[in-house]
């Protein structure tokens, strides 16, 4: 409720959490509250962690879809919709023409980076040595969109952020999701600064340099975690930084394909 400001009696503007684009706190009850929702998302979130490194193939996809299910499941346990998780139907096509822009820039990027001598090295990584064509389609329309795409975006820009923004606001949303989704790539940096040779050439291959390349890929993906929450806010749609994040990994994958 407003007050009159006493020296000149008009009413001062009063800014509503729906002028900031956060929802409006309180509108949700479901059997479970938000905060043990938040903290059981975590938890899920640990376990998929260490599943999803260990498993690989068909398993690494069938866990990859069950754990997305069962995050969303704990939204909807919390009380959350599909809006909560950025997938409305109304704003599928806003999210879409997101996604499709942001390919065609990250396309643009990497092949300007691929045919550029100074960058052409950052492209290069010994995981991609013996990779077949077709086993190279698969890893960009089926690893990644299903196995890491689907299952992190839920996970960090659907879920948590919805979870998190519901009571706290989009800045800590967003600062939630992204250090957890920095922290979520600690796993698979561990073999990093061997793996990419413009990488092992400033870190080295030591215990130290694995040190120093784990703590960059954290401290880069929660950097990367804020852009995709953003992308995530502006188009109001989980579509838009999924198109994004497939786009940096996929193509990224045939880039470094094509130039081994």
């Amino acid at each position: 409720m407003s007050r009159r400001d006493p020296e000149d009696g008009r009413r001062p503007v009063v800014r509503s959490r729906r002028s900031t684009g956060d929802p409006p706190p309180g509108r949700w009850r479901g059997p479970l509250g938000t905060w043990p929702a938040v903290a059981l998302t975590v938890a899920v979130l640990v376990a998929a962690n260490l599943l999803l490194h260990t498993w690989t193939g068909a398993l690494h996809l069938l866990a990859a879809v069950v754990v997305s299910a069962v995050l969303l499941g704990v939204l909807r346990w919390a009380g959350g919709t599909p809006a909560d998780a950025g997938l409305a139907a109304g704003t599928r096509a806003r999210g879409a023409r997101w996604a499709a822009a942001l390919t065609g820039i990250v396309a643009a990027v990497y092949l300007v980076g691929a045919l550029l001598p100074a960058t052409r090295p950052l492209f290069e990584d010994r995981r991609y040595d013996g990779m077949t064509a077709g086993a190279l389609m698969v890893r960009v329309f089926v690893v990644v969109p299903v196995g890491t795409v689907l299952v992190e975006e839920v996970a960090f820009r659907g879920v948590l952020y919805g979870l998190v923004r519901r009571v706290r606001g989009t800045v800590w949303a967003t600062t939630v999701s992204s250090l957890l989704f920095g922290l979520w790539h600690v796993l698979p940096s561990l073999g990093l600064a061997t793996a990419k040779p413009a990488l092992t050439g400033v870190v080295g291959a030591s215990p130290l340099g694995s040190a120093v390349a784990v703590t960059a890929a954290v401290l880069f993906t929660a950097s990367a975690g804020v852009l995709f929450c953003e992308l995530r806010r502006r188009s109001d749609s989980l579509l838009a930084p999924m198109g994004l994040h497939w786009a940096v990994n996929a193509l990224g994958y045939v880039a470094g394909f094509l130039l081994r």
